[in-house]
């Protein structure tokens, strides 16, 4: 029986994930069809649609997946209402998950979703509550562009190296 969560059904959900994101490197969404991703994924059309309802719903379902990913990498500090802006964690994760965080700026999720979450308390100490809204939207932008620009140089630096670089922009705050 092909319950959600056998072994056989996990190991085809994980080949058509890696093959949507492998066809997300090079193609755009609407032009990527359930053929495409079964032929690289070397699976039939009815494992895909016993999985999916269609290529819309296997980006959600990632779309899903991605944010309970970056979700438990700071899990501990959510339930604890803390924040220890630890980028280097993130910086890690990321080159830890290439291709994965750039099929997530591919599918446009850094609009919908805070790739970072930054700490409102700690921003209070340096910028007033009117203007605070501005600061955050100018360095969330600004951690995204570097996020990917870092990604499409193949994560050339290390984790350390591109948390250094952000360290010295805020340095003093």
């Amino acid at each position: 029986m092909n319950t959600k969560n056998n072994k056989r059904r996990k190991e085809s959900v994980k080949k058509i994930e890696k093959a949507f994101f492998d066809l997300m490197q090079y193609s755009d969404i609407k032009d990527i069809t359930v053929t495409d991703i079964c032929k690289k994924a070397e699976l039939n059309r009815s494992t895909f649609y016993a999985n999916y309802l269609d290529i819309i719903d296997l980006a959600e379902k990632i779309k899903d997946k991605m944010i309970e990913d970056f979700n438990d990498l700071y899990s501990y500090e959510h339930s604890n209402n803390y924040n220890s802006n630890d980028f280097l964690k993130l910086f890690e994760h990321i080159k830890e998950n290439q291709l994965f965080y750039k099929t997530y700026f591919k599918l446009g999720l850094d609009n919908s979703f805070d790739i970072t979450r930054y700490d409102t308390n700690l921003s209070k100490k340096y910028y007033d509550d009117k203007n605070i809204k501005y600061h955050m939207e100018f360095f969330r932008a600004g951690i995204t562009s570097i996020i990917k620009m870092w990604l499409n140089d193949g994560c050339d630096l290390s984790s350390k190296e591109l948390f250094e670089i952000i360290k010295e922009e805020y340095q003093g705050k």
